[in-house]
Order: structure tokens, then sequence, then C-alpha cells
């Protein structure tokens, strides 16, 4: 498995300041962040976009760039570009010129977007919500796909025969969707053969194994190889269960609060995060020994092949948040691959050869092998 982490660049009050962080301190922690996690050995890190003043990256591309030149191995990736808003011949040429810069390192996560500031900044009508990310992921596939493009759409002016470049050391370069729980956007990705990213960020995720059965189940019946899985989530690691907790609940309850805002829900009551940091909860919040157990859990609902850790959710103390990292890359990666690595020896001993459906997808990368285990779930909760 693949193990990483994800941020938006949340800037909000620093705990150890008092003091808004500004955002250029903020870019300069984002990227010391990047490379600690290219030395500890973790395998990607991702970047998203927002248009808003609590979070300080509108250009992932540019930020990955930066951190391109910092970093090694680890692979860099947008999480997520919200496409339906932005051009996706500049969106190519973007992270194309970023995997020349990586050594062939680069990625790009797609999604609709879930924050709709972007619409109305770039000229867009929201009623189209999802036509502009149809027709947008349609064409960028077709300029990864091909030097030379003739294309047209609606909200687009038409291509006709015109080269697009640079042109990106992979090939292709890999493309993932970005779902958060539509079923229609988890069947698209798997009849596109595209492998899904999952954000799993709250309720219980066992109740999302039936949308990763569709994703699966789809890509078999368009005739390709099972795609990747990643499944992407919030929290925080400390050296102690609790020295985690006391940690990230100011911080997440100050973002999640004031989402709630805009969006409906009440506050978060620490009962609400103790039970989504539990086994059965979506957060993974606690000691090492915790999220490799968490994970594994995981794991054994959705046999996903890439786990990504949004570490900051809102603003923590920077060294904290480094010795996370450094938990994640040093204590937790390691466990997580072992056991998943004896635990396929075990099954190839037993004559177990797994979920079928290896190879290579449209997203140009080994596929996911798919396993999936019956466990129980508790009660909702209120987050």
């Amino acid at each position: 498995m693949e193990i990483g982490i994800y941020s938006f660049g949340d800037r909000n009050t620093d705990p150890e300041t008092g003091q808004l962080i500004s955002p250029a301190e903020r870019i300069r922690r984002l990227l010391e962040e990047i490379e600690l996690a290219d030395q500890v050995g973790l395998d990607v890190f991702g970047v998203g976009e927002h248009h808003r003043p609590d979070y300080v990256v509108s250009a992932p591309a540019v930020v990955l760039a930066a951190a391109a030149a910092r970093t090694r191995r680890i692979r860099l990736t947008s999480a997520v570009n919200v496409l339906s808003s932005d051009d996706p011949v500049r969106a190519f040429q973007q992270f194309a010129t970023l995997d020349l810069i990586s050594g062939g390192r680069a990625e790009i996560m797609v999604g609709r977007g879930s924050f709709i500031e972007s619409f109305p900044l770039f000229g867009y009508d929201l009623r189209d919500y999802d036509a502009l990310f149809e027709e947008k992921l349609d064409l960028l596939l077709k300029l990864r796909e091909s030097e030379r493009v003739t294309w047209s759409g609606k909200f687009r002016p038409p291509i006709r025969d015109r080269g697009v470049y640079p042109r990106p050391i992979q090939n292709p370069i890999p493309v993932w969707i970005a779902v958060g729980g539509t079923p229609e956007s988890a069947v698209r990705a798997g009849r596109m053969g595209l492998p899904m990213a999952l954000g799993i960020i709250g309720g219980i995720p066992a109740r999302f194994r039936p949308l990763v059965e569709i994703f699966r189940q789809a890509a078999r019946e368009a005739g390709h190889p099972v795609p990747r899985l990643s499944i992407n989530s919030h929290g925080f690691i400390a050296d102690t269960s609790k020295e985690a907790a006391d940690t990230a609940f100011p911080a997440f309850k100050e973002v999640m609060d004031r989402l709630g805002r805009e969006r409906g829900w009440g506050p978060l009551t620490r009962e609400q995060f103790e039970w989504s940091r539990s086994l059965h909860g979506a957060d993974f919040v606690g000691n090492p020994e915790e999220v490799i157990e968490k994970i594994l859990y995981q794991h054994e609902l959705f046999g996903h092949d890439r786990f990504l850790l949004q570490l900051t959710v809102g603003t923590l103390p920077h060294k904290k948040v480094l010795r996370a990292i450094e938990l994640l890359g040093t204590k937790v990666a390691p466990a997580v691959r072992k056991a998943l690595g004896k635990d396929r020896e075990d099954r190839r001993g037993s004559g177990d050869g797994g979920n079928s459906g290896g190879g290579r997808g449209r997203d140009g990368q080994k596929d996911a092998a798919a396993t999936s285990t019956a466990v129980g779930t508790p009660p909702a909760t209120g987050r």
C-alpha cells in the first residue's frame, strides 16, 4: 500500500502565537512538510485547490513545483484540482511541466469541487456543475492520450488539430477522480477505467463499501482491469493517544464548526470527535499503533492500495505536525506495508490469489487488489 499525506494549506489562528498565520509562513511550512514526508519515506503528497481566505493554496501545480525542487522520490499530486472551473489545456500543461521538473512524479487528482467559490470567480454557472466536469474531464483525457487534439464542446471554444505541449515524462500521466460519496461519480470513474480517490471524512466508513463495489463493478462491466483505489481521510498522529486527541481537537473543531455554519450542521463536540477517532469512525487520530490498526481494518473493508491522511485540519503547532509526519513515515507506513505484505504471502501460500483484475488501467499504474470482508457497523454519529 502507498501511504501519504494531503493538505489544503489551512490558514487559521496559530495556536502557539494566537495570531492568524500569514500566507507566506503557511506556504513555507507546507513545503517543509512535503520535504520531510519525502525524507521519511512516504509515497505521496497531495495539495488541494481552494479560493478562499482560510486556505492558502489556489494553484496546486505551482506549490508542487516548488516541492519538486526540494524532494527526490515522493509522488506529487493535486488533491484536488477543481476541474469544473479550470481550463483542461492549462491544467494538463501545468502538470506536464511538473512531471518534467520532478522527473516523472506528477499526478492529477480531479474533482467537481465540494467548495463552490471557484465557479463565480471564473465565470461559471453552478447549474452546469455536473456538465462542466464531464466535458472538461473528456478533454483532459484526450489531451493526455494524444499530442495533437481535435475536440469540441459546449463550454469551451473548439480545438482543431492543435498540439499541446510540453508532453510529460509519464505516458500517460496518472489522472485520479476524487469522489465524496456520490454513486454517479463512482460509476463514472469505474466506466472510464480511472482510479478513484474516495474521501471519507465523517460518518461510518463501513457504509462506503457499496460505493467501492459499484466502482469496481462498473469497471468490470466496461471491460477495464480493476482500477486503483485511494482512501483519503482526516487524522493526526502523536506519541500518545491523548496527545494526538488533545492537539487535534481544537483545530478540528474550529474548521468543522466554521464549515458547519456555512452548510447547516451543528458544532462538533468532544464526544463526537472521540467516537470518530475510534476504530469504526472516520478520523485517524491516535498513536501509531491505533492508526496502524485502523488502516488495516479499513483495508479489510475496501482493499485499497493507497491511503492519504490530511494531518493539518486547521492550524496545528508546526513542530507537532512535523512529528506526526515522522511517525507516519517511520512507524505507521512500515508496519502497514509489512502486515499487508505478509497477508499477500499467506494468500499465495493457501492458493487464494485474492481478487482478479491486476494489470494496468487508464491511470498507467498497477491496479489494486480488491478484497472485502464483512464488518459490523456501530450507531451513527451526529458529526
